[in-house]
């Protein structure tokens, strides 16, 4: 009703004169004036007793607070000028906050004029914030040192337009590369970044981009293998980037096995490789097809998917965490099409022990962290933040949180009739989400509008109407979340990075290069390997480390590959393979390697932990980490895991001085076992001089062995 009083008042203001209303004039005001910010009346708690919503995500409740918060005492409608809504933020009354703005400012006459014309709310429909447009669309610097005045418009649902630059919040994800101050961008160093714009719950982006090109830039054309090599060179070109040649044979061999199979080759192998002849493009590619047909592919792939599942004994028993992994193996064999495999998650139902994707809800249980497991992997979404106010640095809110985690309120479980199983079920009763602003049941609804979406049930299980919106391929993140993560596995970091946070905020560093992947996996009906296939085909993948002039300061085009470090089970398999000793893991088969373990908790082993295992507490990608830390380090040069493996009596070094392999043979298979390449003519003349340095020599082998396993060469995928 008092907000009906208010849309009334609207009307007695003469004819012609500009309207002011809450919605479009005062809530940018008391936003910039940060009156509104988590530190001020936007806390959880608010401030001194008077609370508003976190940067007036909710106009209704602050309108409420302000006007009739406390009997209306900050309004004072006798006097409109003696109000406190003016009165404390130009401190003609005490304020905590301090002076916000001058009397006689704008800001100060536009609150002034709204509540001398009866503080109307607004017609959302009219005054609201329909559209922000940032001009220019994209800055382009030759170089640092340049400055650029941005300008920032809104259009509202009326149709009407306003220059909104000095209310806007304008900043820049990398201020070390391009730097804001009253909307004017300082171009700082060579570089790339995005503005940030954000006005009254609206986003916008703009990307920066400052050259600073040496002398002698001259672009030369590499060969290009498919369309990824194509779009990453069209970027590379206009930044006067030169990517890098591919990398040598062996390199790439080394590389691409521990990608696909999370395994180095083996010495037999490498010789195999390197001894063929003919097209490398081609000779690649078949080593490539042999790689994806191994059974150790479909390993390295299941521990992948059981991080993101959260595979665990912790949440699931043992009987239903073997139960699970076989069947995220056979889904990695059979290359069931991702759309399919996601629809079996988000839809079973039934026994865990029968039915093992059901598995899927019994780590999460309730609605809300179901939502919020589902939009993170599946779609790259993180709406934690929205649970308790509308996202703060993205479109999201506070009701579609709600309205997300409505399609999970009827999955229930109940104990199964054996031991340690759970029967998921649809309940019929207790089975809504209800707002917790409003109290009301909240309806599901799809967090945005697809081409093709079904009608949602208003009652019952609503997962299969969820399941086909989500996978659909008119959805905008289902297929951009899992190029941007396949990606990422192979460069090290995603298109859009972290993987699983794609918000208007953290735009994608080659816009063109993810919406061609995701074409691609959607054209090919989600075929995960013919996209893993595509990615590790190109000639950006199979690129060099190593780094020119021209080059070496790029750590987000791809111009060139990232040494990327081993995960814990690679290492420890490479640590099997490299000495011959094979490592004993807890409650697991005896010929176990650490990629078939189906949890963190079976084979429970330090140095896994140690080496970043993640423990499926949670389903980032954070929570595998791929750091080198002080720990790690002395396990390797002091600890035993590696000590103990060089020193297993049935082991490698063990094996060729009993049978009395020549220094060569020796050192060969010592450098092709652990950094998968043959020695330099100055490594081998070293390595010889070392083992024949006196003593015994089988000693000394062990010393060059455990030297090249404390290498970057074995510890890091080239």
């Amino acid at each position: 009703m008092r907000l009906w009083i208010c849309f009334l008042s609207a009307g007695l203001m003469a004819a012609g004169e500009e309207r002011v209303t809450f919605l479009k004039d005062v809530t940018p005001v008391l936003n910039k004036a940060g009156c509104m910010a988590g530190t001020c009346h936007g806390a959880a708690k608010g401030k001194n007793g008077f609370k508003l919503s976190l940067r007036g995500y909710d106009p209704e409740f602050d309108y409420e607070a302000l006007l009739y918060d406390v009997s209306g005492r900050r309004f004072n409608r006798a006097d409109p000028a003696r109000s406190l809504l003016l009165a404390k933020p130009t401190m003609q009354v005490a304020h905590g906050g301090g002076s916000r703005f001058e009397i006689g400012s704008r800001y100060y006459n536009t609150i002034l004029k709204w509540l001398e014309s009866g503080a109307p709310f607004g017609d959302p429909a009219k005054d609201k914030v329909a559209k922000l447009e940032v001009q220019p669309g994209e800055l382009f610097f030759e170089k640092p040192g340049l400055k650029q005045k941005v300008l920032t418009k809104a259009y509202f649902g009326d149709g009407s337009s306003r220059d909104v630059t000095a209310e806007a919040s304008i900043t820049s994800n990398t201020p070390e590369v391009a730097d804001v101050t009253d909307a004017i961008v300082d171009a700082k160093r060579k570089g790339e970044a995005a503005l940030l714009v954000r006005y009254e719950g609206k986003f916008v982006t703009a990307p920066v981009t400052i050259l600073n090109p040496k002398e002698g830039f001259a672009w030369k054309t590499l060969p290009r293998h498919n369309y990824i090599d194509e779009l990453i060179d069209l970027k590379l070109k206009r930044l006067k980037i030169q990517p890098s040649p591919a990398a040598g044979d062996a390199e790439f061999l080394r590389r691409v096995s521990l990608d696909l199979i999370g395994l180095p080759p083996t010495p037999k192998e490498i010789r195999e490789f390197l001894a063929q002849t003919g097209d490398a493009r081609a000779r690649r590619a078949r080593a490539i097809d042999r790689l994806m047909k191994r059974p150790e592919f479909v390993d390295h792939w299941t521990v992948k998917w059981g991080d993101l599942l959260q595979n665990s004994r912790r949440f699931l028993g043992d009987k239903a965490t073997w139960g699970f992994r076989e069947w995220i193996r056979e889904s990695i064999a059979a290359n069931k099409p991702y759309d399919r495999m996601v629809r079996e998650l988000l839809t079973s139902r039934g026994s865990a022990y029968q039915n093992p994707a059901a598995n899927y809800y019994r780590v999460t249980r309730d609605p809300k962290p179901s939502m919020e497991k589902t939009s993170q992997v599946f779609l790259g979404v993180r709406m934690v933040c929205a649970q308790c106010h509308d996202h703060p640095f993205e479109q999201w809110t506070q009701s579609q949180y709600y309205e997300l985690a409505a399609f999970f309120a009827a999955v229930g479980l109940k104990p199964g009739y054996e031991s340690g199983d759970e029967i998921l079920y649809v309940k019929r009763q207790d089975s809504e989400v209800t707002h917790p602003k409003t109290g009301r049941v909240v309806a599901p609804k799809y967090l945005v509008a697809s081409v093709g979406a079904p009608p949602v049930q208003t009652a019952g299980d609503r997962r299969e109407a969820l399941a086909e919106w989500l996978t659909s391929k008119n959805n905008p993140f289902f297929a951009k979340a899992i190029a941007n993560r396949l990606w990422s596995y192979f460069f090290g970091k995603g298109i859009i990075d972290p993987v699983d946070d794609i918000r208007a905020s953290n735009p994608p560093v080659n816009p063109a290069l993810l919406d061609a992947l995701m074409k691609d996996l959607v054209e090919h009906g989600f075929d995960l390997q013919h996209l893993i296939r595509t990615i590790v085909n190109s000639r950006a993948y199979q690129a060099s480390i190593e780094t020119s002039e021209w080059n070496a300061d790029d750590t987000i085009n791809f111009s060139h590959q990232t040494p990327r470090r081993l995960s814990a089970e690679q290492l420890a398999d490479a640590l099997e393979m490299a000495t011959g000793s094979r490592p004993k893991f807890a409650e697991a088969p005896e010929d176990s390697k650490a990629q078939q373990l189906p949890d963190p908790h079976i084979g429970k082993d330090g140095f896994l932990d140690l080496f970043g295992r993640p423990q499926r507490e949670s389903s980032c990608e954070c929570e595998r980490r791929s750091d080198l830390s002080l720990p790690q380090a002395m396990n390797l040069v002091n600890g035993g895991d590696i000590a103990d493996a060089i020193a297993d009596p049935k082991g490698k070094v063990a094996q060729m001085v009993t049978a009395g392999w020549s220094d060569r043979q020796m050192i060969e298979e010592m450098y092709l076992s652990a950094l998968g390449r043959l020695p330099s003519p100055a490594e081998y003349d070293k390595a010889v001089t070392y083992l024949r340095g006196g003593g015994s020599r089988a000693v000394r082998a062990q010393d060059l062995q455990w030297a090249l396993l404390n290498s970057k060469g074995f510890l890091f995928n080239r």
